[in-house]
């Protein structure tokens, strides 16, 4: 099987949607198109249904936060098409408000990922016949992939044997934080690390 370069791909993608397209850029032999949000069920289906592109594998649907933008979040979409052995990342805008048009009427195995990106950023999705956390546990208040969500403030949830039942807890991080004493693991402490005499050729230190 031939692999469909990103040149090709791009020529193939513009031609099928047309108008939809609102901008694109290949980059590490990929291509990533923009559309508006509004636009995506349209667009999925025109990819999967062009037997020139044949994108009828959704590999995944991502979030990426940008709390500096008006509309924060980018939604992007992993689509492979097998008949063509090749990929395509598509991306939309959108806030903590705005809904993006569920795609699972497209791609059924959409209902996850939607699920998932509602779960860990808060982003909406109309239309979808249960968006319910899927990764936090019950009654869990945040959404944990926010890049301002506070790191401290909340409970965790944990099986106590003890009481024979499920129990929040205020998050504990156990791990305390490393102080190292050189500026970075290329360069290396400006002392002789013990055990290291041998490969310096001195003489091991008396203790």
């Amino acid at each position: 099987m031939t692999v469909m370069t990103a040149e090709a791909l791009d020529g193939a993608v513009a031609a099928a949607l047309g108008p939809l397209l609102k901008g694109k850029k290949i980059a590490f032999g990929e291509l990533t198109i923009a559309v508006a949000r509004g636009d995506i069920v349209a667009v999925l289906t025109k990819l999967r249904d062009d037997p020139a592109l044949s994108f009828d594998l959704l590999i995944d649907i991502c979030g990426v936060d940008y709390p500096e933008r008006t509309e924060r979040f980018d939604v992007v979409y992993h689509l492979l098409s097998p008949r063509r052995n090749a990929r395509l990342r598509i991306k939309c805008t959108t806030d903590e408000n705005e809904p993006v048009p569920s795609v699972v009427s497209v791609h059924p195995s959409a209902n996850w990922y939607e699920r998932e990106a509602f779960d860990m950023y808060g982003i909406l999705f109309s239309g979808h016949p249960d968006l319910r956390r899927i990764l936090t546990d019950y009654g869990f208040q945040g959404h944990p992939l926010r890049k301002d969500f506070p790191l401290t403030g909340f409970v965790e949830v944990r099986y106590d044997d003890e009481k024979k039942r499920v129990v929040y807890e205020p998050v504990k991080l156990n791990q305390e934080f490393r102080s190292f004493d050189f500026e970075s693991p290329w360069e290396g402490a400006n002392y002789v690390i013990p055990g290291d005499e041998k490969a310096s050729g001195q003489p091991p230190k008396a203790n």
